[in-house]
């Protein structure tokens, strides 16, 4: 006989695999729980007394395990479609830090008329004739320093059509694309 308890470890797996298959009423769940407790008896067989019950630990390693893994199940959300943990992934910023930099830059050199249509159409969300009114022009003036604006922006951004941006705030986004700013919370 061997001084060493690992090699008393294989005799008992044909009795942890029995009894993991009583608790959980599944082949290959047993089979993994009983995997898990041999590598967690083997890591930590240090701690076993020699001359003590080695079937008794191994069975309470394997049942320590189970209620372990029944704990962790129950805080756990089944997301089959990846629905759940696309809302928890998150796009660093630095991409939209830098394109509102460049925003920025571009932004400045517009005259100021063309800064002003854009910060009220695009930013503020004033219409079109809101914004005439405000100006003191036609609407016609209006709508033409915001495309003239929007196309410039695109040129010195060195922007396409087909360019995704990702700016940092909705009211940005809004000036270049021409949509509504989403409402500020």
């Amino acid at each position: 006989m061997s001084d060493d308890p690992r090699d008393e470890i294989v005799e008992h797996i044909p009795a942890l695999r029995a009894f993991a298959l009583s608790l959980t009423r599944n082949g290959s769940l047993a089979d993994d729980m009983v995997q898990d407790s041999l590598v967690k008896a083997w890591t930590k067989i240090a701690q076993f007394e020699p001359g003590t019950n080695m079937r008794a630990w191994l069975f309470t390693i394997l049942r320590n395990t189970y209620y372990s893994n029944r704990r962790k199940a129950g805080r756990e959300v089944a997301d089959i479609d990846g629905v759940h943990t696309d809302g928890l992934s998150v796009k660093p910023a630095h991409d939209g830090h830098l394109q509102l930099a460049d925003f920025r830059e571009a932004f400045a050199k517009l005259n100021d008329e063309q800064r002003e249509a854009l910060i009220l159409v695009g930013a503020s969300g004033f219409s079109y004739e809101e914004a005439a009114d405000m100006c003191g022009v036609a609407v016609g003036t209006i709508k033409s320093r915001t495309n003239r604006a929007r196309s410039r922006l695109a040129e010195l951004m060195h922007l396409n059509a087909e360019d995704a941006l990702e700016m940092t705030d909705g009211a940005t986004l809004a000036v270049v694309t021409g949509n509504r700013p989403a409402s500020v919370s």
